[in-house]
């Protein structure tokens, strides 16, 4: 398994520059990077860091919701994901990671039905399946309920493979999601290894007392960043989640691709220093679990 990290964490403290970041994470241990959407996306710096081979490029991501309401936005996102596709196969990065788009009317006050958006979501993801497919690149669907996504659950995944068959459709899985949803991820391993061609390394903390005081429908964070609430991400081995399992679980599976630290630990945030030291305390974790 190869160890990476994703960029979003370093944009957020002010470090944008793509040559910046792939320096840092070759100089600090990490095998591959993953570059995130608030990169600027240049293909020159991509084919200099491919070139160099200091570290590696495993996949793009850019999630977002493409069956936004606003009309012209929802083009300009289904344009950017096609244009990381094809960014992906010319420079041979093997990944492309997505959400599906997802419908407003799947939403009915506290309720919600994310099967209302199956039609709309699978119309355009089976365009950028056939896209990757024959540029030589997986399409992967994060597991994470923001960002415009239906691909949250397995009933969902059973539903979206159901509809789009192609060993280039896979998932990207965000083990730290299923904590808050009260969803097993070991479970999910053991049950669409087969299916995982990426994995996000991220902790979610359960606060019990603030849970106890306020129950699971008061959950801020699944609709903007807020230091309010009853559970937050955290760096891996900062949270609920056993990692030396899960990735037995993963081995298990046959998987053998990229563990990328996601980094959206509160703790570990607010300066540079502290969000390197925060990816750097992620990656020595999960090196003594493998």
């Amino acid at each position: 398994m190869k160890l990476g990290f994703l960029t979003n964490v370093m944009v957020s403290c002010g470090i944008s520059d793509l040559k910046t970041i792939a320096a840092w994470g070759a100089e600090n241990g990490f095998s591959d990077l993953e570059v995130g959407p608030t990169v600027p996306l240049c293909e020159e710096d991509v084919a200099q860091i491919r070139e160099e081979g200091r570290i590696d490029l495993s996949a793009l991501i850019f999630c977002r919701n493409f069956l936004s309401n606003d009309t012209l936005q929802a083009e300009e996102f289904k344009k950017q994901i096609i244009r990381r596709i094809e960014i992906a196969g010319r420079y041979h990065i093997p990944k492309v990671l997505c959400s599906t788009g997802i419908a407003p009317d799947s939403f009915d006050g506290v309720r919600f039905d994310p099967r209302k958006s199956l039609d709309r979501s699978t119309e355009f993801l089976k365009v950028m399946v056939a896209k990757a497919e024959d540029l030589g690149v997986t399409l992967c669907v994060e597991n994470c309920p923001l960002m415009g996504n239906i691909g949250f659950a397995p009933f969902m995944w059973d539903e979206l493979f159901a509809r789009i068959d192609s060993p280039n459709f896979k998932l990207a899985f965000d083990p730290s999601h299923f904590v808050w949803q009260m969803m097993d991820p070991y479970k999910a391993v053991r049950d669409y290894g087969s299916r995982i061609a990426h994995v996000h390394a991220k902790d979610t903390e359960i606060l019990w007392d603030e849970l106890q005081r306020t129950g699971i429908l008061f959950c801020p964070k699944y609709v903007e960043d807020s230091s309010e609430g009853w559970w937050r991400y955290r760096v891996p081995g900062l949270g609920q989640i056993d990692w030396k399992k899960l990735i037995d679980r993963l081995r298990e599976a046959g998987f053998d691709g990229t563990i990328s630290i996601e980094h959206e630990d509160p703790i570990w945030s607010g300066s540079q220093e502290k969000v390197k030291e925060g990816l750097v305390r992620g990656l020595r974790h999960i090196q003594s679990c493998l």
